[in-house]
């Protein structure tokens, strides 16, 4: 594990404490024991705080800290690495895991160019392993359920899009402020919607647009972004178009009612799809508690800590679905079948674009060049438009 903060907590930490306690069972590989054997991280502290809370329930790991932590975790040659540390670290020990001929699992954004994408594409081609990204939204129970309604052509042809998601003013002061310096909410948030509409509608990524507003978190003459709004226009092999306007920002008031505020909406040519992560679920009040300890609108799909009828404590949901299914992914490519196959269940594996780094060559566009467009904002060139022809990028 290459990064300890909040996604490990949410999702990888109960995945890897479940496997633990159930290991990884399917009919194609057998029964596997899946063990966190290694942390890396800045300074260790997150590693060993969990170290000592996980005694009992995951056997001892070793934790590597400092400036070549990862160096050190890759060096042990594990099955697989998952890095989930800010996304401009990602690029650096993903090559470094994959010219070691590991398999690798990288948070959202994978990386913030299309160079670097390149480069782990060709890298994990080379070395025959998995280069895999998580877009944890995919599986969002809704998500699900529109890409099956796009997929039957129960709706058909999609006319436009709207994605909002606005978060608590703790992410970007608290949870996120050693790294927010010049970074805005769009690569860290939109990027949840841009695969959501690139897996499911497909097309072509044609032109990308963007604005932002700053002087909360930063300066207001500054490269921090408090919030932007991104457009993207893709073209369809009918020779039609169609335009999704993404809002995101990270200084939403922290007692807001619910933990994040999410909203879709997509029309189609014959229906519409709205979708509201607050108004689908349960609305909570506990005196002293909400709306800051706890919300009162919690999302019970993404992650919910439960105990279960039976007694055991568990905690499951998309977010954590998501690790469990690489998991699955690398133990069919190495253990589903004869040595000799391996070659054919990798391949059957990387088709899986939901996730597949080489899949993502129009979702690292959008990310580019919505940050160079914000960087030319920031200088004082505002208004800037990025044409994407399926290779590069155009700033005109």
């Amino acid at each position: 594990m290459i990064g300890m903060g909040m996604i490990f907590d949410e999702t990888y930490r109960p995945f890897f404490e479940s496997v633990a306690r159930n290991g990884l069972f399917d009919r194609r590989f057998g029964d596997l024991d899946v063990q966190l054997t290694g942390a890396a991280t800045r300074t260790g502290r997150r590693a060993e705080a969990y170290q000592q809370a996980a005694a009992g329930i995951l056997p001892p790991f070793t934790s590597y800290s400092g400036a070549d932590a990862a160096a050190q975790l890759i060096a042990t040659s594990p099955d697989f690495v998952c890095i989930a540390t800010p996304d401009n670290r990602h690029f650096e020990a993903a090559r470094d895991a994959l010219q070691a001929g590991i398999h690798v699992l990288i948070e959202k954004p994978s990386v913030l160019s299309l160079a670097e994408l390149d480069e782990l594409t060709q890298l994990a081609a080379q070395k025959n392993v998995l280069a895999r990204v998580v877009y944890h939204k995919l599986l969002d129970p809704d998500h699900k359920k529109l890409r099956t309604l796009v997929v039957d052509e129960v709706l058909q042809h999609v006319n436009n899009g709207y994605c909002s998601l606005l978060e608590p003013r703790q992410i970007s002061g608290q949870q996120f402020a050693e790294w927010i310096t010049g970074r805005n909410p769009g690569t860290y948030v939109a990027v949840h919607y841009i695969k959501l509409i690139d897996f499911t509608f497909g097309g072509r990524l044609k032109t990308i647009t963007c604005t932002g507003q700053r002087g909360i978190v930063g300066p207001a003459d500054g490269p921090t972004w408090d919030s932007c709004q991104l457009r993207l226009i893709y073209e369809y092999d009918d020779g039609r178009e169609a335009a999704f306007d993404l809002h995101t920002s990270w200084v939403t008031p922290d007692n807001f009612p619910g933990y994040v505020e999410q909203e879709v909406q997509f029309r189609f040519d014959n229906g519409i799809w709205n979708g509201h992560s607050r108004r689908r679920g349960v609305e909570l009040t506990v005196a002293g508690k909400t709306p800051l300890q706890l919300k009162n609108t919690i999302n019970n799909h993404y992650n919910a800590t439960c105990v279960e009828p039976w007694g055991e404590r568990t905690q499951r949901g998309y977010g954590v679905e998501v690790i469990d299914r690489f998991a699955r992914e690398v133990a069919m490519v190495e253990h589903g079948g004869p040595a000799e196959e391996r070659a054919d269940r990798l391949q059957q594996v990387r088709s899986l674009t939901y996730s597949d780094l080489s899949a993502d060559r129009q979702v690292v566009a959008a990310v580019e060049a919505m940050e160079l467009i914000l960087a030319e904002q920031a200088a004082g060139r505002p208004d800037r438009v990025v044409r994407f022809d399926g290779q590069s990028l155009q700033l005109i």
